[in-house]
């Protein structure tokens, strides 16, 4: 468990950056690992929220990674017809020891078509939208299939980097980065999952992402016929 580990995550505009930086804190803390800062082009992105973020490598330059992670956010609506970056996906994939999706990167590597049979999450406002590309929606914060590791919305990708860390390292060094980031969090509120959130805040929500929800919901529609995949409407 001591070999040198390439990681390396794909940042993209319009992402949301604790997708990418929730991650980021955790594996680029392991022990023999570098983490690869990778994007269409090298030049400098914003997240959904205005923070600037620049790729060190453009896709073409990465090495062959032994993790890849996917981070979503607004911006993945964009890129699911992008063959360049499902192409890459698709590549990195094959030969990665673990891919790693965060929030809706889920919905990423269901347009590449790797998640079709496999168990996965994603942020509860697309979590419906699993099914369109042949992936078996799991309802929990972190979902380990064979080598795709797929965490829920935003924050859920710290757990699932632990998670990740672990696999990679074991559960003494996940734990030491974990004390590192002095990770134990206390949230003031119950209003994490749609399950505990008060019924007024959940509708104010759904409808805060409700034509963003639509939108992801055609473009699903369009890539299960292309996956040939049976639609759940």
């Amino acid at each position: 468990m001591n070999d040198h580990l390439n990681i390396g995550a794909v940042i993209f505009p319009k992402l949301d950056q604790t997708d990418f930086t929730g991650p980021f804190a955790v594996l680029s803390r392991l022990p023999d690992a570098v983490f690869h800062v990778l994007g269409k082009e090298k030049k400098p992105i914003r997240d959904f929220r205005g923070l600037l973020l620049t790729p060190e490598l453009a896709l073409e330059e990465a090495p062959p990674l032994d993790v890849l992670v996917v981070p979503g956010g607004p911006g993945q609506e964009t890129l699911m017809g992008d063959e360049a970056v499902l192409g890459f996906l698709r590549r990195q994939a094959a030969g990665a020891r673990y891919v790693f999706s965060v929030c809706t990167g889920a919905l990423l590597l269901g347009a590449a078509g790797l998640l079709q049979g496999v168990r996965a999450t994603t942020h509860w406002a697309s979590f419906h939208l699993l099914p369109y590309f042949g992936a078996v929606p799991v309802d929990v914060r972190v979902v380990v299939d064979g080598k795709m590791v797929s965490a829920a919305g935003v924050t859920a990708g710290l757990d699932g980097a632990l998670r990740l860390a672990a696999l990679l390292r074991g559960d003494a060094a996940a734990q030491r980065i974990q004390l590192n980031i002095q990770y134990a969090p206390e949230p003031p509120f119950d209003s994490g999952t749609p399950a505990t959130a008060p019924a007024a805040i959940l509708a104010a929500e759904r409808e805060a992402y409700r034509a963003l929800t639509e939108q992801r919901r055609v473009t699903a529609r369009r890539v299960a016929a292309g996956l040939k995949v049976t639609p759940p409407d």
